[in-house]
């Protein structure tokens, strides 16, 4: 149990804490943290159960559902068929979110598939600057799960549950592993959003961790964290004082209850005052060259800012785990096209397919991705059939797909240069090697060292894991 119960008695650690409540505010702050993590009440850092792989990881969500037969995965069939129906035994127990099943009919693609790398990777058209990295990354073809609607469908693939109050990925490494970096929180978010999250602050979550672990929201300019510069007229002496009896307050709050969130309470008063400095440094690209700022694309223009904004985060994400940054995660949207697919589709991998592939050759050059894994998905795909939604005068989207999609993985001990599983020749279903969200999950769990199925936290009566009571392995992705 991670916070066990205290006896009446009080333990000579107890004693201790009692002690350096009272001496000066800032070395009592850090010996009491040091106290607490040798007494096993603050989860800050496990041992990994082996050796671990990956240290770092960039979790490129793509919110929506991208098109896998667009980019990833070129069906020459399904194009043959364009315009006609499907079987009535694969439709009967299928749900869609909008599709009339009755007139539903197959919808081909007008991409073009080509060849790329060693290993000879076929990629859409759309994917100019990912094509060059093919031989760096691993594509899973067989992805599927069981939700057909945004918001549970993103939080089965950011927590492992269609429902909310579960921690997210971020969030159980970083349990697992603790921050590498004192100055910066250990699970970083930013967000390019064009009509928002379902989730909110669910997708980053701690759940039912302590709140040391949740994710951070940064913006990437200005201020990253709304409120985080002192107000004018308030001196760096004042603002010391200050959290210092703030700190003495909770420390005492702590000697009372037991309780563990006031652990977290102190400890992001402190994050937060050593963020002060480090936090503009890193958002500060003055040093980089221009020869990197091109390769993201970070002075690209558009209306809306995307553009720029995307490549901005790419390149804050790999500034974040030079800095010990354990877990970012960067959100796009949205790839949810009912309509106006291709115009649509080529507008989202303009924004994400140059400051991409720029992020992978980056860590590469740098010797930081053998160990930073990088992950690129939505939480579903979209049917090979046209969405013939009521209203809809034409057919030019695709509706929600949780039966097969595609993901890839690069760097952290990711065996590149690889397709894994297959589907059927209209792209409906996984032929071949499927891979559920949960064996996803585990395998990423492999990678930074933990048998997923040990990795737990003690929550109402029951242990609870990322994985839940599912997920293997997929020995196929691992180096």
């Amino acid at each position: 149990m991670l916070f066990p119960e205290q006896s009446q008695a009080e333990s000579p650690a107890r004693s201790q804490r009692s002690f350096l409540s009272h001496t000066a505010a800032g070395i009592g702050s850090v010996a009491l943290a040091s106290l607490l993590r040798d007494d096993g009440l603050l989860a800050s850092g496990k041992q990994p159960h082996f050796a671990p792989k990956a240290k770092n990881c960039i979790y490129l969500f793509m919110e929506g559902g991208p098109s896998q037969m667009d980019l990833f995965d070129p069906k020459p069939k399904l194009n043959e068929l364009d315009g006609q129906a499907l079987p009535e035994s694969l439709l009967k127990k299928v749900k869609f979110a909008f599709i009339q099943k009755e007139t539903a009919r197959l919808m081909g693609s007008p991409r073009t598939f080509t060849k790329h790398g060693q290993c000879g990777m076929d990629l859409s058209d759309l994917l100019p600057h990912l094509s060059t990295c093919a031989d760096d990354i691993a594509l899973v073809r067989s992805m599927y799960c069981d939700q057909f609607n945004h918001l549970p469908g993103q939080l089965l693939t950011l927590t492992g549950s269609p429902l909310r109050g579960r921690p997210t990925l971020g969030a159980w490494l970083n349990y697992g592993l603790g921050s590498a970096s004192s100055d910066l929180p250990g699970y970083v978010v930013m967000t390019t959003l064009g009509r928002g999250l379902p989730g909110g602050a669910a997708s980053w979550s701690n759940g039912f961790l302590p709140s040391t672990y949740a994710g951070s929201l940064f913006r990437n300019q200005g201020s990253p964290i709304l409120n985080l510069q002192n107000p004018e007229g308030l001196s760096q002496a004042t603002q010391e004082q200050s959290i210092a009896a703030i700190n003495e307050l909770n420390r005492e709050h702590f000697e009372q209850t037991g309780h563990p969130e006031i652990v977290s309470r102190i400890q992001n008063y402190e994050l937060a005052y050593r963020m002060q400095s480090a936090a503009p440094e890193l958002l500060d690209l003055s040093g980089e060259s221009k020869a990197t700022l091109e390769a993201y694309g970070v002075n690209r223009k558009d209306k809306k800012g995307f553009q720029s904004g995307f490549a901005r985060n790419c390149l804050l994400a790999r500034r974040m785990v030079e800095r010990g940054v354990r877990f970012v995660n960067l959100f796009l949207s949205t790839w949810d096209q009912h309509s106006n697919l291709d115009k649509e589709l080529a507008h989202n991998t303009l924004i994400s397919d140059q400051p991409v592939a720029a992020l992978i050759q980056d860590l590469k050059e740098r010797g930081l991705l053998d160990d930073t894994l990088i992950v690129w998905g939505g939480e579903f795909g979209r049917t090979p059939l046209g969405e013939n939604r009521s209203g809809f005068k034409t057919v030019t989207g695709r509706d929600h797909h949780p039966y097969s999609f595609s993901t890839w993985l690069a760097g952290g001990g990711v065996k590149g240069g690889q397709i894994i599983g297959s589907t059927d020749e209209i792209g409906w279903g996984v032929e071949s090697d499927p891979v559920h969200v949960h064996d996803l999950h585990a395998t990423i769990m492999q990678l930074f060292g933990f048998d997923h199925k040990e990795l737990t936290y003690r929550f109402q009566g029951r242990d609870f894991r990322l994985t839940d009571v599912y997920g293997k392995v997929v020995d196929q992705l691992l180096a």
